[in-house]
């Protein structure tokens, strides 16, 4: 699962398991970085990362990246169980788990004090009574960023959305586009990543039934490569290589599940809401009325820089049997993929 795809091309890097050359000797902010060792997990690049929002989606594929290529790898985390799963992405003392907490600057200062690149991938999909998406991707972006200047960190990679604008309907994308700004008022260097809706093994995509989505993969090596860069400063736009509508994709699962579409009917975006609000009161996670929000936003018609980062994105057909056979029945487990006949022409099951 965690391994990369061979269209993923990582930006090449000369390493000798004895020979020592002055790509092994760098120097950023003041701080040496020497790497030793033959290449891959257990190898030591030098580098020291920090990666907010390690434990969510997206998180765990970059941490498993990084450790991989030899990267020390501070994993701030919020609840004991969360991270445990990290830690054996990395060989003996690659991955440092700290605990934090968003709102606690001494703690975000401790996690990345080591550090020369920081990521904050940290994000909400709903509201809470403790976090808001403006204490989080607003205040607790902007945090991290002056943080990390004040504290030398040569580098800060900060995770957006591609649909991020201060003009949107959406509450998420608005306080996206807000955050934006404001990381880049006390980070100028800062890299500022827009992914489209992310698909992968625990995303809310394909496992839930965007229209321009990106394998999780693809964002995660993007991530990983921009590490390779003595500087890659500006906003990166990482949307998926097509453009596809909803009802696209439901027949894409329905076609490759071997189960007949979803019966649910379709209801007027104003009940939508009305549903969504009332959902509220119950005290676990339910779909929340900016979630419905975004339904009925298209994805930025923006261009790709996945040249710059040197990936080639992931069409979702190539993909979407690994994430879906588990929801095949038994006597159809094994059966081959038979995709729609094309993105415009609708699919019956036989």
């Amino acid at each position: 699962m965690l391994t990369t795809a061979s269209h993923c091309a990582r930006i090449p890097r000369a390493v000798g398991s004895q020979i020592r050359g002055i790509h092994d000797l760098l120097n950023v902010s003041g701080k040496p970085i020497i790497s030793y060792g033959p290449p891959g997990r257990s190898a030591s690049g030098g580098h020291v990362a920090t990666v907010f929002g390690c434990t969510g989606f997206l998180g765990r594929y970059l941490v498993a990246k990084l450790a991989k290529a030899g990267t020390q790898v501070i994993v701030p985390y919020r609840e004991e169980d969360e991270k445990r799963h990290l830690k054996v992405m990395g060989d003996l003392g690659q991955i440092v788990p700290m605990e934090w907490d968003i709102r606690r600057p001494d703690q975000i200062a401790e996690c990345l004090r080591h550090s020369d690149t920081v990521y904050n991938l940290v994000g909400r999909e709903y509201e809470t009574k403790n976090f808001t998406f403006g204490s989080v991707h607003v205040d607790g972006a902007e945090r991290i960023a002056q943080i990390a200047a004040e504290s030398g960190v040569s580098r800060l990679v900060h995770v957006s959305h591609l649909n991020a604008s201060a003009l949107s309907t959406s509450a998420f994308y608005k306080s996206k586009a807000e955050g934006e700004e404001r990381v880049k008022a006390a980070f100028p260097s800062a890299t500022i990543v827009r992914p489209a809706t992310m698909y992968g093994y625990e995303d809310r995509f394909l496992n839930n039934i965007a229209v321009r989505p990106v394998h999780v993969m693809d964002v995660a090596q993007a991530l990983s490569n921009i590490f390779e860069h003595p500087s890659f400063p500006g906003t990166v736009n990482l949307p998926g290589p097509s453009e596809l509508t909803y009802e696209y994709v439901l027949t894409l699962v329905s076609s490759v599940t071997y189960r007949p579409p979803s019966r649910i009917p379709v209801v007027p975006k104003r009940i939508a809401l009305l549903a969504a609000r009332a959902a509220q009161n119950i005290w676990w996670p339910a779909l929340s009325p900016d979630e419905v929000e975004r339904r009925y936003i298209n994805d930025a018609d923006v261009p790709g820089d996945w040249d710059k980062v040197g990936v080639e994105p992931t069409e979702i057909e190539d993909s979407a049997i690994t994430y879906l056979r588990r929801y095949r029945s038994a006597d159809n487990y094994v059966r081959p993929v038979v995709l729609p006949p094309s993105r415009d022409t609708p699919y019956e099951l036989s």
